[in-house]
């Protein structure tokens, strides 16, 4: 009795690794639907219409969530959008599924800055740096994006509020 639960425990575990082992694609076959997904996204996106785009691009994700280039492209509408820590998520998935996306690790520590993490984005920076071999463009956008500081928001330039006068 004890022989046959080891066995069964054995082959569900053997079927499960099997299975699973299946449904993963290299990076470089991602699904036709999911690179059409994203062209259409990417045309949508340059037209302007940023809700199409979006939807798109999530399509393209649905159907192959491997489609490193449509977490790319969702992280720039995000940044568009005012939403830089929606932006760091996106390019943080492409960073898992490429350590070493220029593209991705720019565009984090652009949204970094504007979420006033600089140190975070100077890591950024500096690992751009070491697979650059030294300077390259996506470095030199992130060094100016750095150097000019996070944002100032519509609450720091508004004047201290002033009192209002006692009522008797």
């Amino acid at each position: 009795m004890r022989i046959t639960a080891i066995s069964a425990a054995v082959a569900l575990m053997v079927l499960s690794v099997s299975t699973s082992l299946m449904a993963q694609r290299p990076d470089d076959q991602i699904d036709p639907k999911s690179l059409a997904l994203l062209q259409e996204g990417r045309a949508a996106k340059t037209a302007g219409n940023l809700d199409g785009a979006q939807d798109a691009l999530e399509s393209a994700l649905a159907v192959d969530p491997r489609n490193r280039e449509a977490f790319l492209v969702l992280g720039e509408i995000a940044r568009a959008r005012g939403l830089p820590g929606k932006a760091i998520r996106l390019y943080r998935e492409a960073l898992t599924l490429e350590p070493n996306d220029l593209a991705a690790l720019r565009g984090q520590g652009e949204a970094l800055v504007v979420k006033g993490a600089t140190a975070k984005a100077k890591e950024n920076l500096a690992r751009i740096k070491t697979i650059c071999n030294g300077e390259c463009s996506d470095a030199t956008v992130l060094a100016a994006s750095i150097a000019k500081g996070p944002p100032v928001t519509a609450t720091a330039q508004a004047e201290p509020a002033k009192p209002s006068p006692a009522k008797p």
